[in-house]
């Protein structure tokens, strides 16, 4: 592909394009056009066993192993508290709703997981909980296919040999206490405080945190502006400029559920006098954030600290002077800080996780000097207390070294895999003369330890956590333990010789202490916090403080950078043996199954590579193997590697999966460094993306619809009205839908930042299968909803616009009339429905679909036959075999379940009273559904907007799901023009 080929206009008059081959219209491009569907969609000619092809399937099917196991269906003895109503029995076929948390990053998140008959099947936000607020992401979704994955660890072991708890208790007690001042503790970080408040009860013992995606630059840039370890809470939903330094803000991290909801809540025009915020965002490669932004600047993430001088410098912070820019990045600057001038009190400046700490401490006094503290920035005590990075666990290792560790429990935390390369744990490890590991999994750390305890999975677990504010939930489980699995409070406990103590004693004994009142009371406020998932009056008060100008600016390195990414998709790895998560397509590439050596067009050509070289990358002496990809909007002379591939002992699914680019990470480079060298080693290796698949044919109008405020604005002021398509009539009678319920969907594209949690959602909800990279690659996934990326303009730094994509449910649907066995038909709520039973395979509707959105079982892809696997589908949902096509239907059971309360209730569904799977999960809000009869709904309302438009409507199709107009807020002194 050469540079000079590109054309920005594409074919048909495209201005949108949804690869750098489409906008270069190259012949392998063209030639996939001319055949509608990808790849032999329609026919497989290459054979595979089925042993392989049921290996790559995943955990959706690998569920099979649990046939046999010691498995039995039991409730937890201890009593917990539904969400809702606390019922005196179980009632058939009625889901239950627990409140809990599940830990990210050692941060609460509070949860709603939904009970059938005593297995849980699907999670959601607790609406209650601060960091939720009833949403949740993808990671979220998929937790509860973990819980059910059969390559869990399912016993105790001892030297690799079977095991009983009784005699690992015994041994860990034992060791303890002659390893006395020698017993070190390594975990993931928590929040939790009966944990903490039990470590400290060990007399002698260190206790170390090691996060691979540790926000230990955080923390260090907060003590460097205020001499102690602070919390930072940002106020998005009060911010109208924001600036993003290498930030991320929206999408995999402990408070992006909750800063996704805040922005949204500033880019949402649903009123006569449209206003927005506006969001300014500097970074290395294309992020979820980034496709959101008015004004995104590709630099390399060893230039975001000159910026942010340059910005601190600018706003007259003490200590500081301005460094030298280039002419676009200063007049970037330049723009941005005046904006941020206006915006004093009501802006944000915030940077990624990634920068080092001088960059963090120069945030803190930009805020200060913009008299943001207090407003849109604040202050706590830290959730989580010291350090959780390389620092932390170098410091473990080097105390192994020293001989001063006589027992070491390590407490799901995957050290021997995810440390970098420069500190040697596995041999550090063979020094220590006790290991015990306790996790979910027999992983790669788990190998190298005396003892192995199976962990509890925390929907099977008692526990407290602390969100990013403070504010403690509690962890109720709803199923007792699949194999006897036990948490990090129990093995402390062990370890302080508490050998009896169940985590739910552990944990009520610690909150009684805390709360100092009597059985009675602390068990009437006991249940008060469980029903509603959150401990009363425990968030963290804000504090006041002044920031200072601390640290050296790093200054911007030369030559090739590397940076490091947690991966999109299963972020550290630790979900790699998850079906779900492989197989979601990231953000902006919609690769699945895989990680890749990311790099701009230009950076390619200069290397003499193209997507899927292999390329062998060295880096201070370390070397991996890693496939070429380019990607659009990425600055030039980086090369992006995300973590989290190349387990060797994640379980059937994630094992050998993608390269380890842990290999090439070191203390100094956490994140990012320069100097990295690239090979092409010649040899190509078989990626599998969905970018280029379901191509909709249409000029961009009729598919994707961008406007700017302030052209919107000026449209209103000249009376300016939306042009109003000629009504087309049909041969066909027309159907009444005026009376009764009649179901429509709106999906406003200003608040999508495109983060995945609606597809994993809806396949949670909807027993959707995994399918393997093979079939992926073949066009076949089957996913029922997508999420579309357009790019536009320059491929150096393109608008990038992200558009959820299902079942449209047409009024006039093309589906319907070629079915030769009335398979698919509209019933009287406007609903496309599927008679599963009837399908017989012609696929006549899929071709017929101008959205292609149906999806067909080319082979068994859901095993029904085995009885585990069972416990985790929604029994609500049909599950369906090799021969039918399937996709969309509104979540049609959910319909039904609001319907029979309303029926039994003598009264009508009430507006957001159903809440589709992916609705309920935006962490935005961008989803909105509901009956359009209903003039007074939010959706009925939501269609009457100006701004509101229907993908490919010259077809006449009516579609009942219809989008919102993307808007921009451009500053006219970066675009140039009033677009």
């Amino acid at each position: 592909m050469s540079k000079e080929s590109l054309d920005t206009q594409g074919t048909s008059g495209r201005s949108y394009w949804r690869s750098l081959e489409e906008l270069s219209q190259t012949a392998e491009f063209r030639a996939r056009l001319d055949r509608e569907f990808p790849r032999e969609a329609a026919e497989m000619r290459d054979p595979v066993s089925r042993r392989s092809f049921l290996k790559l399937m995943g955990a959706s099917m690998a569920l099979s192993s649990l046939v046999g196991c010691q498995f039995a269906l039991k409730q937890p003895q201890e009593k917990i508290v539904p969400y809702v109503r606390q019922p005196e029995q179980v009632i058939p076929g009625r889901p239950l709703y627990f409140a809990t948390s599940m830990a990210v990053q050692g941060y609460g998140i509070g949860l709603l997981a939904e009970s059938h008959e005593g297995r849980p099947t699907k999670v959601d936000g607790n609406p209650d909980h601060p960091a939720s607020l009833g949403s949740s992401d993808a990671w979220i979704q998929a937790s509860v296919l973990t819980m059910y994955d059969p390559d869990r660890s399912q016993q105790v072991l001892n030297a690799g040999k079977p095991a009983t708890w009784a005699d690992a208790n015994a041994a860990i007690a034992s060791a303890a206490k002659a390893a006395a001042d020698g017993l070190r503790i390594i975990s993931e970080p928590t929040s939790s405080p009966s944990v903490v408040a039990a470590i400290a009860g060990l007399s002698g013992a260190k206790w170390y945190q090691y996060d691979a995606l540790s926000n230990d630059n955080v923390a260090n840039g907060a003590t460097l502006a205020f001499d102690r370890a602070v919390n930072t809470i940002y106020a998005f939903d009060k911010a109208t400029v924001v600036v993003a330094l290498d930030s991320d803000f929206t999408h995999g991290s402990p408070t992006s559920i909750r800063y996704s909801r805040d922005f949204a809540s500033t880019r949402r025009l649903e009123s006569d006098t449209p206003t927005m915020s506006r969001l300014y965002v500097a970074e290395p490669t294309p992020s979820n954030t980034g496709t959101m932004a008015d004004h995104r600047l590709p630099v390399k993430a060893g230039d975001i600290a000159p910026m942010a001088q340059a910005i601190a410098a600018a706003l007259g912070v003490a200590g500081v002077t301005a460094p030298t820019l280039s002419e676009a990045v200063s007049k970037w600057v330049t723009v941005a800080v005046a904006d941020l001038k206006a915006a004093a009190g009501t802006s944000i400046v915030i940077a990624g996780e990634s920068q080092p700490a001088a960059v963090h401490a120069l945030v803190h006094a930009i805020n200060a000097s913009l008299s943001n503290v207090g407003k849109t920035v604040n202050y706590t005590e830290a959730v989580i207390s010291g350090p959780t990075g390389s620092a932390s666990l170098k410091a473990l290792v080097d105390e192994i070294n020293a001989g001063a560790v006589k027992m070491l429990v390590i407490a799901d935390a995957n050290i021997a895999y995810n440390a970098p390369a420069d500190i040697n744990v596995a041999e550090a490890l063979k020094k220590v003369p006790t290991v015990v590991h306790l996790g979910l999994y027999n992983d790669e750390t788990a190998a190298l330890a005396n003892w192995h305890i199976n962990g509890a999975h925390y929907l099977e677990s008692w526990g407290d956590l602390r969100a990013f504010d403070g504010t403690v939930s509690l962890q109720q489980p709803l199923i007792a333990p699949l194999y006897d699995g036990k948490t990090f409070l129990e093995v402390v406990g062990a370890l302080a010789g508490n050998a009896t103590a169940t985590a739910y004693e552990l944990v009520t004994a610690y909150w009684q202490s805390v709360q100092g009142t009597k059985d009675y009371a602390f068990d009437k406020q006991w249940q008060i916090s469980l029903h509603d998932g959150t401990v009363a009056q425990t968030t963290a008060a804000t504090i006041n403080l002044t920031a200072k100008v601390g640290g050296e600016i790093p200054a911007s390195g030369t030559g090739l950078e590397l940076i490091f990414r947690p991966d999109p998709s299963l972020r550290d790895g630790s979900a790699a043996n998850n079906g779900w998560l492989q197989e979601v397509p990231k953000p902006i590439t919609k690769l699945v199954w895989d990680n890749t050596a990311q790099m701009s067009l230009a950076t390619a050509q200069k290397l003499g590579v193209k997507n899927e070289d292999v390329l062998e990358l060295t880096y201070q002496g370390r070397s991996v193997k890693a496939p070429a990809y380019v990607v659009a909007g990425q600055v030039d002379d980086t090369i992006v590697v995300h973590l989290g591939f190349g387990r060797t002992q994640a379980g059937k699914v994630g094992t050998a999966v993608g390269f380890n680019s842990y290999a090439l990470r070191g203390t100094e480079t956490m994140w990012f460094g320069n100097g990295v060298e690239v090979k092409n080693t010649g040899v190509n290796y078989t990626l599998a993306s969905t970018q280029e698949h379901f191509n909709l044919e249409g000029r961009d109008e009729d598919i994707y619809h961008v406007n700017t405020l302030a052209k919107l604005i000026e449209e209103k002021a000249h009376g300016k009205e939306k042009h109003k398509k000629h009504e087309i009539f049909s041969l066909f009678p027309a159907y009444d839908y005026s009376k009764g319920y009649q179901w429509g969907m709106s999906i406003d594209l200003n608040a999508c930042n495109g983060c995945n949690a609606c597809v994993v959602a809806c396949q949670a909800e909807n027993n959707i299968p995994v399918v393997g990279k093979d079939q992926i690659w073949r066009g076949r996934e089957m996913q029922w909803i997508r999420i579309d990326t357009y790019f536009a303009g320059d491929p150096t730094n393109p608008s990038i616009y992200q558009e959820p994509v299902a079942c449209m449910q047409c009024e006039n649907a093309p589906c319907e009339i070629v079915c030769p066995v009335a398979a698919t038909v509209h019933d009287e709520e406007g609903i496309n429905n599927m008679v599963y039973n009837r399908c017989v395979g012609t696929k006549y509707c899929s071709n017929n679909c101008p959205y292609k959105v149906r999806r067909f079982n080319f082979f068994q892809y859901a095993d029904e036959e085995t009885p585990s696997l069972k416990l985790q589908r929604n029994p609500d949902v049909t599950v369906r075999v090799r021969g039918v096509m399937e996709k969309c239907n509104y979540c049609l059971q959910r319909i039904n379940e609001s319907r029979i309360d309303a029926d039994r209730e003598n009264r009508e569904i009430k507006d957001g009273e159903v809440i589709t799977a992916c609705q309920q999960a935006c962490p935005s809000q961008a989803i909105v559904f509901g009956n359009i009869n209903d003039k007074s709904s939010r959706v009925a309302k939501l269609k009457e907007l100006e701004t509101k438009f229907t993908v490919l409507d010259s077809l006449n199709t009516k579609p009942r799901t219809s989008y919102m107009t993307k808007l921009t807020n451009p500053n006219i002194e970066l675009s140039g023009k009033m677009e």
